[in-house]
């Protein structure tokens, strides 16, 4: 256990930093950051980074049915096919909220023509160890229609309608999907539903 107290008040530096993969997903770092402690000396400790793009998660709301667009897919983390809800990165220089048009598109075929965004929670997917922002909302579909589906040549997506029971109840486990589910539970429970 290390006896020097660190001045917080600081800015960490980065000292050196080795890329020690690199795919087209992320890049995984070996970091060594230099620590300043109260008495000014520096302490450097080492660190693996996952350098991410950015990344959005909605819960598309069909207000006039109060109906919620889920999807079916194959998540290599859980090694298998899991529920969840739209998701995708933001390219670089785009707004996180047209990204999240985008992917609505792109995964689901639903474009939005008049709707409402709602803001559930804009964090980090896990500090200790990756530099991923997610921007998670709620989009109140008031409007929409559907287009072509655009997915990658390697994304296989299915996609459905499903009340509120049943998205409440369908296997969703990613943090930033309970997020957006927890806000519109709050939603709901305000306007007595």
């Amino acid at each position: 256990m290390s006896t020097k107290q660190l001045d917080m008040s600081v800015t960490p530096r980065i000292v050196s930093s080795t890329d020690v993969f690199s795919g087209p997903i992320f890049t995984v770092k070996d970091v060594r950051i230099a620590l300043r402690t109260k008495d000014g000396d520096d302490v450097t400790i080492r660190r693996q980074l996952i350098d991410h793009a950015p990344a959005v998660i909605l819960l598309p709301h069909d207000t006039e049915r109060d109906l919620y667009l889920v999807e079916k897919e194959y998540r290599v983390g859980r090694n298998g096919y899991v529920m969840g809800v739209p998701a995708g990165l933001i390219d670089a220089e785009e707004d996180p909220r047209h990204a999240m048009l985008r992917e609505l598109r792109e995964e689901t075929s639903v474009v939005a023509d008049d709707y409402d965004v709602i803001e559930a929670a804009q964090c980090y997917s896990s500090e200790g160890m990756t530099n991923e922002m997610a921007y998670t909302y709620v989009l109140d579909l008031h409007k929409w229609h559907y287009e072509q589906q655009d997915l990658d040549p390697d994304e296989y997506v299915s996609y459905r309608w499903v009340d509120w029971d049943e998205l409440t109840t369908c296997g969703i486990r990613e943090a930033h999907s309970f997020i957006a589910i927890q806000c519109e539970q709050m939603r709901r429970m305000r306007a007595g539903r």
